[in-house]
């Protein structure tokens, strides 16, 4: 192993199955991984999720790497990395013997993370997982433990939200961008700080104001109309900041977060529909289940049975758009024919995983319960002509591993930010009801 001045991270199996390349990601310290890690990694080999993709990569990159020391003294990671040792199971110490049951996995890794200290009196070692409830056990015994951090945002506080309000603008300024070309340059402006591509502004001065836009093929400040899209019309400022984004060919990425009833689904959907025959099909996906939930296997019925509750909503918020029209109107029809004709396809994100996506307008809702990099695998995936929207609360995640720093819709919006093909916008205003509003906000 290596000088005492280095650290030792005992990995635990979340970690590699939230990202295949973690080794690489400790620098000169050393990396142990507990013999029960590579026993629940065989469980996972086998599948199509991302889990499944992690459990694969990470093994054949371990093979490679991996030689006769690698059960001893170690093998380095490679040139500037530490080593690398595998460890096997072992009597459970003293000191947790009488507090936890060796039947569970969990408390086997903690065994080994536990070992490991006790051998390494000399050195800092911490216990790496995604799982909370481990790294109380492990904080229980004196053992030192954290999240994985290498792919969260530093703080949510700070987050990008896509747009800015600039009081005491130029009146002259705001009244010139409600006259042809409705824009103004850029250069000499004072817009509280540098910004970014495309992002959205409120400018006003008293009793004038004007909705706004940074331009950054052109470097000017475009006055934005609320408009409206297959019969959806913005109602507040932010919405109509969404789909001005959704509705610009320039901006080939979008992300929309907010609260649950703010329009962010529905906004999409919306745009979508209206720019249909700029596109050759419409996908709308979401994640069925949160990481290792096993729960639809118990759900009755075949694999499409199983699967309606999760892509109902999306079905519920299709309806809203086709219900602007009277069922004698020729818009009525046209989600109905789209979605006969597959021109539409709602499914399951890992439905969608794998297909080449040229000229699609694609849609995945729920971006919140995905990790950072199941988002870049979709991005990736992208051909010409395809345009991509997240949508989600950062807030609201049901994936066991994730939080609002680590998942990947934060994560993308931090990333892609000031990128001349990005847009993104928070949406705070409710618009849902009354009701919901209220509920959203006090309970």
């Amino acid at each position: 192993m290596s000088s005492s001045k280095t650290k030792i991270f005992v990995l635990d199996t979340n970690v590699i199955l939230h990202d295949s390349s973690c080794i690489y990601q400790f620098e000169e310290n050393d990396v142990v991984l507990p013999i029960t890690v590579i026993e629940e990694l065989d469980y996972f080999k086998k599948g199509n999720e991302s889990v499944n993709f992690h459990a694969r990569e990470f093994l054949r990159n371990l093979d490679l790497i991996s030689g006769d020391n690698i059960f001893s003294d170690g093998v380095n990671i490679n040139e500037n990395k530490g080593k690398m040792l595998i460890k096997l199971d072992r009597e459970f110490h003293d000191d947790l013997r009488f507090s936890f049951s060796a039947d569970l996995p969990d408390h086997n890794i903690l065994n080994s993370a536990y070992q490991v200290f006790k051998e390494n009196p000399s050195r800092t070692v911490i216990l790496v997982s995604k799982d909370v409830n481990l790294r109380m056990k492990a904080k229980a015994v004196g053992l030192l433990a954290q999240d994985y951090k290498t792919d969260q945002v530093k703080d949510i506080s700070s987050i990008y939200l896509g747009r800015r309000t600039v009081d005491d603008f130029d009146p002259n300024l705001i009244d010139k961008l409600y006259k042809p070309p409705y824009e103004i340059d850029y250069s000499n402006l004072d817009l509280n700080g540098e910004i970014n591509s495309n992002e959205f502004l409120i400018l006003r001065n008293g009793k004038k104001s004007v909705l706004g836009f940074y331009d950054p093929l052109s470097n000017t400040i475009k006055r934005l109309e609320k408009t409206e899209a297959f019969g959806i019309s913005s109602r507040n400022a932010e919405q109509a900041f969404a789909l001005s984004a959704l509705l610009n060919d320039d901006i080939k990425l979008v992300t929309i977060s907010g609260k649950a009833g703010t329009g962010k689904t529905l906004l999409s959907l919306a745009a979508a529909v209206e720019k249909r025959k700029s596109y050759l099909q419409i996908y709308i996906a979401r994640p069925i289940v949160p990481l290792s939930n096993k729960d639809i296997g118990y759900l009755p019925g075949n694999v499409n049975e199983k699967l309606i509750p999760y892509m109902q909503p999306l079905y519920d918020n299709l309806g809203v758009v086709q219900n602007q029209f009277k069922k004698t109107e020729k818009n009525y029809k046209v989600i109905e024919n789209m979605l006969n004709d597959e021109k539409l396809k709602i499914e399951p994100l890992s439905y969608i995983r794998g297909r080449s996506l040229v000229r699609i307008f694609f849609i995945v809702d729920e971006a919140q319960n995905l990790t950072p990099h199941e988002v870049k695998t979709i991005i990736t995936r992208a051909g010409e002509g395809t345009k991509v929207i997240f949508t989600g609360d950062i807030f609201q995640i049901d994936h066991p591993y994730l939080d609002s720093l680590s998942n990947g819709l934060s994560y993308l919006i931090e990333k892609m930010k000031g990128q001349n093909i990005y847009a993104h916008i928070n949406l705070e205003k409710g618009e849902r009801s009354e009701l919901a509003e209220i509920a959203s906000n006090l309970l």
